[in-house]
Order: C-alpha cells, then sequence, then structure tokens
C-alpha cells in the first residue's frame, strides 16, 4: 500500500468514525419518536428516513451538487457568511455520508426502542425519574446492544459508499479521495492486483463487523432488523 493508498484508507476510516458519531446523536432521539409515536407525520418521516435505502446514491449527490454550489443560495450563503464551502471538500463528504448512512443506524435502534417497549420507562415515571432521567438512565442502557449494532451498520456502510462521496467529494487526494474511490481508479488503469489487495482489505473488514453484529444478536437472543 502506497502512501496515496494510505491517506486514502486514512480519510475513509476519518469520515466513518465522524460519520458515526454524528448519526448516533441524530439517529437515537428519531428513533425513539418513530418506535413510539402515533402522530400522524410519523409514515412521511419514517419514508424520508427511507429513502436513502432505495435512491440511487448518484441523484443524491446530484442533488447535493445543486443545494450547495457557489451558485446557488444556500451555497453563496454558507461561503459569504462562514467561508464554508461543502462541494468537493470533506465536510461536504461528511454532510453526504450522513444522510446516506441515517436509514442505517435509525431503523435499527427504532427495532430496539419498539422491542424494550413503554414499560421501563413507565416504572421508572412510577418510580419518581423524571422523563430525561427515565431515558438516560433506564432506556439507553437497554438499547445498548442495539446502539452497537447500528453503529457498526453506520460505520460499515460509510467505509463502503462510492457514488455519493465521488459526486460530492470527487477525487482530490489527501482531501477526499476514499478508498472506495482508489479501487475504482485502480480498476480503470488495469491495475487489478493493487485493486483487490485493497478490496480485500475492504472485503474483510466489513464481514468482520457484520459477524460482530450477528454475534451480538445472538447473545443478546434477539434480532433488530
Amino acid at each position: 500500500m502506497n502512501s496515496e493508498h494510505l491517506s486514502a484508507l486514512l480519510i475513509t476510516i476519518k469520515l466513518a468514525f465522524a460519520t458515526t458519531l454524528i448519526l448516533l446523536v441524530l439517529a437515537i432521539p428519531i428513533a425513539w419518536w418513530l418506535a413510539w409515536s402515533d402522530s400522524k407525520w410519523k409514515p412521511i418521516i419514517e419514508s424520508l428516513v427511507s429513502l436513502p435505502l432505495v435512491l440511487p446514491p448518484t441523484v443524491l449527490g446530484f442533488y447535493f451538487l445543486i443545494a450547495f454550489s457557489k451558485n446557488s443560495f444556500i451555497g453563496k450563503w454558507l461561503e459569504q457568511s462562514f467561508g464554508i464551502s461543502l462541494v468537493f471538500s470533506f465536510s461536504g463528504l461528511l454532510l453526504g455520508s450522513v444522510i446516506y448512512s441515517f436509514p442505517f443506524v435509525v431503523r435499527p435502534l427504532q427495532n430496539t426502542f419498539t422491542a424494550i417497549g413503554r414499560r421501563p420507562m413507565e416504572f421508572a415515571s412510577i418510580c419518581g425519574a423524571s422523563p430525561r432521567d427515565a431515558f438516560f438512565s433506564v432506556l439507553l442502557p437497554l438499547a445498548t446492544p442495539g446502539i452497537i449494532s447500528a453503529s457498526i451498520l453506520g460505520f460499515a456502510h460509510t467505509l463502503g459508499e462510492f457514488g455519493v462521496v465521488l459526486m460530492i467529494g470527487g477525487s482530490l487526494p489527501g482531501e477526499t479521495k476514499v478508498l472506495s474511490i482508489s479501487i475504482f481508479e485502480l480498476v480503470e488503469i488495469g491495475h487489478f492486483e493493487q485493486a483487490h489487495y485493497l478490496s480485500a482489505f475492504l472485503l474483510g473488514l466489513c464481514f468482520i463487523m457484520l459477524l460482530s453484529v450477528h454475534l451480538l444478536q445472538n447473545k443478546t437472543r434477539g434480532g433488530w432488523f
């Protein structure tokens, strides 16, 4: 693995870690609401959350470019007000990854909260705990296996992203060039041996992560998917 591929690997891991942390902060309250809400808006929110599961990554990347390009209202405002340019930058790559991997974290968390049910929170309330205390002291500890599984899935999914990151970030070495793009470019120029090494590394890493999820599910005697 040469320096360029090592740089792509480090960017990929950095992106996966940052995406996973942001997803957990955003996904836990949304998944909790989806699990127990009876709102008429719930089907619409669920459809929006699940949209990246069926939407072609290039479509998401295309609309990202339209929304945040320097010629758009949002893009101009971000650059003039804060000096931020999301297109072809790591920040844009991170935002696109969060959106694209969102359902891979929300859905398992939603199923986890549904499986736990309302009784632990109700019991904590009877014992005098405030809703906030019950959420952090009772619900989240019970949901720990589901949170770990969701984190692993979000991380693994980010590692394998291609279409979205290519559309949003391009292929800037040391900034937006991730491992999946490196593999694609190696195949394009006929360097199949190097592409094989990088692909095998990603394959093995993702397999280990998925195996960890299934082992965790078996240990807790229940699945959340």
